[in-house]
């Protein structure tokens, strides 16, 4: 008897090992580590100037050096313009990949959604007006998708213009955004849009960077004439309140933000529109930041999306499909 529960406690503690022989802890969820080691290439999404073809991607195996694969992956066909700008993908628990995107550059109420696998079969893609309820909106701007995990829910933020209903600095009234949010579980259905920070300031292209247990950052621009520049902010919850607005980290006229973790770092890559090139900070802590620009390498044109995480079986998909497109 003693001997047969020596031979359990042995096999489980063997158990508690990966595949490549580091410890797991006993609870943690194995699927999911599983699902991580196979998650092993970056996607790097994003449009072309004039945002009329769609989606292009870029692969990377280190974060910093990024391959073309070209496009279109999915060409707009929803909204007014018919153009599809800031492609903002996250991950679902089923292997889901979710996207969503700016339709208009001016006027519409809401944004593009479709889903997909392999990043080259896609869903029919669908118009969601989250704010047909604003009667006055002026547009719906670079929506973001994050996965709360904690809750089994999709939060999709994105920038919006009331006029004359903020305060404002040297801002127009038609350029005067504060962030926006709903809701899903499934895409189909959404929670009532409710406005998710009002700064104080005209803000756009915000991104939710979850460090721990009740430990966000949420990477702002500053979209005011004068500055143009990312901040970041703070809270313990994903839906805010988010407080302790940082000085800026980037230049005038840079936007865009997403965010990867990397060699024990943040990586923030960005969209340095003024200067028509992609640039990148590094950082602990978000409270110093270094600037890695010139170690980064991106495909020329390359513009505002988001990182995610692919596997090795997708991107062979991707490789064979880019050579297709060109």
């Amino acid at each position: 008897m003693k001997k047969g529960l020596l031979l359990i406690l042995l096999i489980l503690i063997f158990s508690c090992k990966d595949q490549k022989g580091k410890n797991v802890s006993v609870g943690q969820d194995i699927q999911e580590q599983q699902e991580n080691e196979q998650d092993s290439v970056y996607l790097f999404t994003s449009f072309r100037e004039p945002a009329d073809e769609g989606l292009y991607l870029a692969y990377s195996d280190d974060g910093y050096h990024w391959k073309n694969l070209g496009g279109p992956y999915l060409k707009p066909n929803v909204g007014e313009s018919k153009i599809m700008r800031d492609p903002s993908v996250e991950k679902g628990p089923d292997g889901t990949y979710h996207m969503v995107w700016t339709t208009e550059w001016q006027g519409g109420n809401g944004f593009g959604h479709a889903s997909t696998k392999d990043f080259i079969n896609w869903s029919e893609a669908e118009y969601i007006p989250a704010m047909a309820h604003e009667s006055d909106v002026v547009n719906v701007w670079a929506p973001e998708l994050f996965y709360d995990k904690d809750r089994d829910r999709f939060i999709i933020l994105w920038a919006s213009t009331i006029p004359y209903r903020f305060e404002k600095g040297q801002e127009e009234e038609k350029n005067n955004h504060r962030m926006y949010f709903t809701t899903t579980k499934d895409f189909k259905k959404f929670t009532d849009t409710q406005l998710f920070m009002n700064a104080g300031f005209s803000m756009i292209d915000c991104v939710i960077v979850k460090r721990g247990k009740d430990d966000y950052v949420l990477v702002i621009k500053d979209n005011t004439r004068p500055n143009r520049n990312l901040r970041v902010a703070f809270g313990s919850d994903p839906l805010g309140p988010y407080r302790n607005i940082s000085k800026p980290f980037t230049g005038f006229k840079t936007e865009g933000p997403t965010v990867i973790q990397q060699d024990g770092k943040y990586i923030i890559y960005y969209d340095h529109y003024g200067e028509k090139s992609f640039g990148a900070v590094e950082t602990e802590n978000f409270h110093q930041f270094t600037n890695i620009s010139d170690k980064i390498e991106l495909p020329e044109g390359h513009k505002h999306g988001t990182i995610t995480r692919i596997s090795g079986k997708v991107l062979d998909g991707l490789i064979s499909k880019s050579k297709e497109l060109k």
